[in-house]
């Protein structure tokens, strides 16, 4: 038995989501450090406006994730694996000690800025519920043209798909998609193409910076949420992290892999709770918590107790 801590992805931001963090010491040292590796106040970055930022989304999630696993870390909790979906990996990867926090601060300041550049307005992401994945990849191939790009783009859960392109392919995928039975088309909170083809060159870019960067063999069991399986070595968890927003997420079939080795305790890391309604499933007869709205000594005692059935 062991604990699964995991990090959400773009579209689970919320506004005042670093002004709302604990003001413990760990919290602080994390704004501090972020502000410093940025040359800007962090706090200017979670305000509705600024939200509308692709960078300021992803940094705000990467700070949130980091400065809560700080603070359960700091009341003597942890974890043995570690996932992020997408932006997530990121701060999955700062808390296995394979990259460096200001190191990453500032590749998810670049990342975000180049996918934002790439793709400034008119793309973004639809996620279709209800559907199964042959009939999504059939609607994908009758609307996907050159002028009309869209691919599939998450796996979250065997009834629940994303896709990503233009908006008016999204628009034509998604009243297609109700006409056959889908119980939901939601426009997800994502201004870019992520995971898919689309975002190839800015990727490639950012693997030119990361080569320029400390990574280091993670410490906990990271599972790449593209790959769905443990990446042990610095170099791959490297590649992993560049290229993670023009490859496909397969999070279900992550999740299957933490549950199959041993993990039952799966903690969602604030903003939001997406990630552990899709645990849900997964994990019975374990336990999916999301850390958000949740008592502080709930996580802790939660955290202590499948420690002591881990050992």
């Amino acid at each position: 038995m062991s604990t699964f801590w995991v990090f959400p992805g773009q579209g689970a931001q919320q506004p005042g989501m670093l002004r709302q963090l604990p003001d413990e010491p760990g919290v602080r040292d994390c704004l501090r450090a972020a502000s410093e590796a940025l040359g800007q106040d962090v706090l200017t970055l979670d305000s509705a406006q600024a939200l509308q930022s692709t960078r300021a989304v992803q940094l705000c999630v990467l700070i949130a994730g980091v400065a809560h696993a700080r603070r359960l870390q700091a009341h003597g909790c942890s974890a043995e694996f570690v996932a992020g979906l997408s932006i997530g990996a990121y701060p999955a990867a700062v808390v296995a000690g394979a990259l460096a926090f200001d190191d990453a601060v500032r590749l998810v300041a670049l990342r975000g800025q180049l996918m934002q550049d790439a793709y400034p307005q008119g793309y973004g992401m639809t996620a279709i519920i209800g559907l199964q994945q042959a009939d999504v990849e059939a609607l994908i191939a009758a609307v996907h043209s050159a002028a009309t790009p869209v691919f599939m783009a998450n796996l979250n859960a065997d009834n629940q798909y994303v896709v990503a392109g233009s908006l008016e392919a999204l628009a034509e995928l998604a009243r297609r998609a109700t006409a056959r039975g889908a119980a939901a088309a939601r426009r997800l909170a994502v201004s870019v193409p992520s995971h898919c083809p689309l975002l190839e060159r800015p990727a490639q870019t950012l693997a030119e910076a990361f080569a320029k960067v400390p990574v280091q063999a993670p410490t906990l069991r990271y599972l790449s949420g593209t790959t769905a399986r443990p990446i042990r070595v610095a170099e791959k968890l490297r590649d992993d992290l560049a290229f993670n927003m023009c490859r496909v997420i397969d999070w279900r079939n992550t999740l299957q892999t933490a549950y199959e080795r041993g993990a039952r305790l799966h903690l969602e890391f604030p903003p939001g709770a997406v990630l552990t309604g899709l645990a849900g499933k997964v994990f019975e007869p374990g336990l999916a918590v999301a850390c958000q709205g949740a008592r502080l000594d709930t996580l802790v005692a939660l955290s202590r107790e499948e420690g002591r059935r881990t050992h």
